[in-house]
């Protein structure tokens, strides 16, 4: 199981250190949550930040983008090194051209969807996505409790990339622990992001090493 830390959940006054911590540990990712306070209820962090982690970041980077009108900003993101880039379905009128932006600007293109957005409004899209990231709370705070429907949509999304033959990778995110771990690699789940279970964790490099040990 890839385990991707939520930054947002690292202390900010401390957060080279949090880096390192991550870049020592089993971790496959750094988990970048960018939100505008329009798409979500909450403002995050911007380019200087961003710009901060990828300094000392030896992981690559995973920006999940809660914003409006993504086009704007996805050369920048990929000028700071962002690898993973996953935009919101309900936030994307030309989806389609959005992922096409992602892709032609060298990085990997995702879709998220809201928890209560369905899988089959993928239909006519998932051939173009590296991955699809499945909102297992609703966005814009974190240290929120895990959805249980996640795992049906979870099945049913494994199921159709599946019967397509391709290569898509699924990555859930919210109230991720050890607890529900398991059952979400049983759904298929190849990615994991982990928040507040890590960073609050008494050995947060041993959480990460259990998590990703599923």
């Amino acid at each position: 199981m890839l385990i991707a830390p939520s930054m947002l959940s690292a202390d900010f006054a401390n957060l080279q250190r949090d880096i390192e911590m991550v870049n020592q540990s089993e971790a496959a990712l750094f988990h970048l949550d960018i939100m505008d306070g329009l798409f979500v209820p909450n403002i995050s962090y911007g380019f200087p930040v961003v710009k901060a982690i990828a300094k000392y970041a030896t992981k690559p980077l995973d920006a999940h983008l809660m914003i409006v009108d993504p086009d704007r900003y996805i050369p920048q993101f990929a000028q700071l090194g962002v690898k993973y880039l996953s935009v919101h379905y309900e936030a994307c009128t030309h989806l389609h051209r959005t992922l096409q932006l992602i892709r032609s600007n060298g990085m990997l293109a995702g879709v998220a969807l809201n928890p209560h957005t369905p899988v089959s409004h993928l239909e006519d899209i998932l051939e173009y996505c590296d991955f699809v990231l499945l909102m297992s709370v609703n966005p814009g705070f974190g240290g929120q409790s895990f959805i249980d429907r996640i795992y049906k949509k979870c099945s049913e999304l494994r199921e159709m990339i599946n019967s397509r033959g391709l290569n898509v990778q699924i990555e859930v995110d919210g109230g991720v622990n050890l607890e529900n771990t398991p059952k979400l690699k049983e759904c298929g789940a190849d990615i994991l992001v982990a928040g507040n279970t890590v960073f609050s964790a008494k050995d947060p490099q041993q959480t990460i090493s259990d998590l990703s040990a599923f």
